[in-house]
C-alpha cells in the first residue's frame, strides 16, 4: 500500500476519535459524526481541552505542534468558525483554513467538508497536510511554506510569515 494512503487511513481514524472528544468538550448532548450518533458522556471529566488537539495531532503525524499553532494563528487567529471565500472561487474552512481544493480527497477518506468546522478535525487534517509536505520537502521551512502553496515565491513568503509568528511568540530568533 502506498505510504500516503496509509497516512490517510490512519488520519481518518484519529479524526473520528478527535471529533468525538471535541464534541464532548462542547457539551453536546448528541454528537453526529459521519452519520453515526455518539451520546455525550454524563460528565465531561474525560473531556480534554481543544488545545490538546494540537499536541495529539502533531504527535500522531510527527510534526511540530508549535508550527501547527502558528499556522492556525496566522490563518484565522485560532478561530475554528473561520470561513474565507477566495477570489478564485475556492473556500478556506476552519482555524487552519483548509482549502476546498482538498475537499474531494478528504471525502475519499471519509471526511466531509462540514467536519472541518470542528476545531479538532481541522487541526488533525492540517497536521496530515503538513506531514505530506514534510514527506516531499523534508523537515524544512519549504515544507511549512508548501502548506500554503507549492509556488516557490508564495511558499517562501508564507514560511517567512509563519516564522514571524513564532518570533513574535518568542519561540524563534
Amino acid at each position: 500500500m502506498n505510504p500516503r494512503n496509509r497516512i490517510g487511513l490512519r488520519v481518518v481514524a484519529n479524526i473520528r476519535h478527535a471529533s468525538r472528544r471535541w464534541r464532548r468538550v462542547q457539551g453536546l448532548a448528541i454528537a453526529v459524526w459521519l452519520g453515526t450518533v455518539f451520546p455525550a458522556p454524563a460528565c465531561a471529566q474525560d473531556a480534554q481541552p481543544a488545545d490538546s488537539c494540537f499536541e495529539q495531532a502533531a504527535s500522531y503525524q510527527g510534526v511540530n505542534p508549535r508550527i501547527l499553532r502558528a499556522i492556525a494563528w496566522f490563518e484565522s487567529k485560532g478561530n475554528p468558525d473561520a470561513v474565507h471565500r477566495n477570489a478564485n472561487g475556492s473556500v478556506d474552512v476552519g482555524q487552519a483554513q483548509i482549502n476546498s481544493a482538498h475537499f474531494g480527497e478528504l471525502r475519499r477518506y471519509g471526511v466531509p467538508p462540514g467536519a472541518l468546522r470542528d476545531a479538532c478535525v481541522n487541526i488533525y487534517v492540517a497536521a496530515w497536510m503538513l506531514k505530506r509536505k514534510m514527506i516531499r520537502y523534508g523537515n524544512t521551512w519549504q515544507a511549512i511554506g508548501a502548506y500554503h502553496s507549492e509556488t516557490p515565491r508564495l511558499r517562501d513568503d508564507y514560511a517567512r510569515k509563519i516564522h514571524a509568528v513564532l518570533v513574535s511568540w518568542g519561540l524563534q530568533e
